[in-house]
């Protein structure tokens, strides 16, 4: 009698995914997005290094902690602000995560393994003393221009009132 072995297939490699799904609307049946409240993804093609730099920045002030991701050939600038920002003493760095995401291919039309990378910096202990304050999404410097601003023009309509 012959026996016959089952040989279980290979487990699929999972593919990270952060996806959520928004309620559909009359505009758009459906937004796909990921979503958290102090993740910066970075592309190293729509935007300059310093957006990332200063947006990282206000993420730290706002919410003590920033994470930084890339995919492929955005991974170097992700290093690259992380740097800066440690560099210059206005964060440690808490955690370094590494992957590859399958994704598919547009002009293959089939799937790829993509690298990863996941940084997440903190505050460091001298960045209030290095980044001024922000009230109101402006700096204390943009508000005391904004108020001298404001008192020249009241006094310009006060002045225009009583030379009439």
């Amino acid at each position: 009698m012959a026996m016959e072995v089952a040989t279980p297939a290979p487990a699929p490699i999972p593919s990270e995914r952060n996806i959520v799904l928004a309620p559909a609307t009359t505009t758009t049946t459906a937004t796909v997005e990921t979503h958290k409240k102090n993740r910066i993804q970075v592309s190293n093609t729509k935007k300059p290094l310093f957006f990332y730099v200063n947006l990282a920045k206000r993420y730290i002030q706002q919410h003590n902690e920033v994470e930084l991701s890339a995919l492929g050939m955005a991974i170097t600038t992700v290093v690259t602000i992380s740097e800066i920002l440690k560099n210059n003493g206005l964060a440690t760095e808490k955690k370094v995560l590494t992957s590859t995401v399958g994704m598919k291919d547009e002009t293959k039309g089939r799937m790829v393994q993509k690298a990863k990378i996941e940084i997440v910096l903190g505050k460091s202990d001298k960045f209030d003393s290095l980044v001024p304050p922000v009230t109101n999404g402006k700096t204390p410097e943009e508000e005391a221009s904004a108020e001298t601003e404001a008192s020249v023009e009241a006094q310009e309509e006060v002045g225009a009132v009583t030379e009439v």
